[in-house]
């Protein structure tokens, strides 16, 4: 099943609740509904981390455990989901948001094509202050963009995880059948 591909990788509850900075938060994080490694909680968690991870910098790991403690999905799959963006995949990620923000809008047909954020690791910090810059630059379309693919990301990670599952235990199922006959 795939639980047990998850409790290897995941930690326990037990042993997130014992971090010294996880205990500032009380009983929030005691719901059994968090930890829980079933069909719902997971493509639950894989939607709100596809969604969380396209909101800007370093916000995401926040969004996702916004969305995750009210809507009780499995917190670590959610934190975790977010890793998908990354220094290498937010900018194509962004132009691909620009791109369905002005289809969306019907705007952008007419206009000179924006280049893309190029970083520069040996300066970190001013390519962060570029990227916002760039960020805003692309205005409405980026946001409308980002939110409507956010969404799209979020309702196919769902699906995906709802079949993907439903689909290895009736394999799983099948495969027990054939070694009872």
């Amino acid at each position: 099943m795939p639980r047990k591909f998850f409790r290897k990788y995941l930690p326990t509850a037990a042993s997130v609740r014992g971090n010294r900075l996880v205990a500032m938060f009380g009983t929030l994080l005691h719901h059994p509904n968090l930890w829980h490694l079933n069909r719902d909680s997971v493509a639950g968690a894989v939607a709100i981390g596809l969604f969380a991870g396209l909101v800007p910098g370093p916000l995401q790991m926040l969004t996702a455990l916004a969305l995750a403690i009210p809507l009780r999905r499995n917190l670590p799959v959610a934190l975790l989901t977010t890793f998908y963006t990354n220094p290498f995949t937010i900018v194509p990620l962004y132009l691909l948001a620009y791109g369905y923000g002005s289809l969306l809008l019907g705007v952008g047909h007419g206009r000179a094509k924006i280049e893309p954020f190029e970083m520069d690791w040996g300066h970190f910090i001013d390519s962060m202050v570029r990227l916002l810059d760039w960020s805003l630059a692309l205005g409405k379309p980026l946001f409308v963009g980002l939110v409507a693919l956010g969404l799209t990301l979020a309702a196919l990670g769902y699906l995906a995880v709802q079949l993907g599952w439903r689909a290895y235990v009736m394999l799983a199922w099948r495969r027990r059948r054939k070694a009872r006959r």
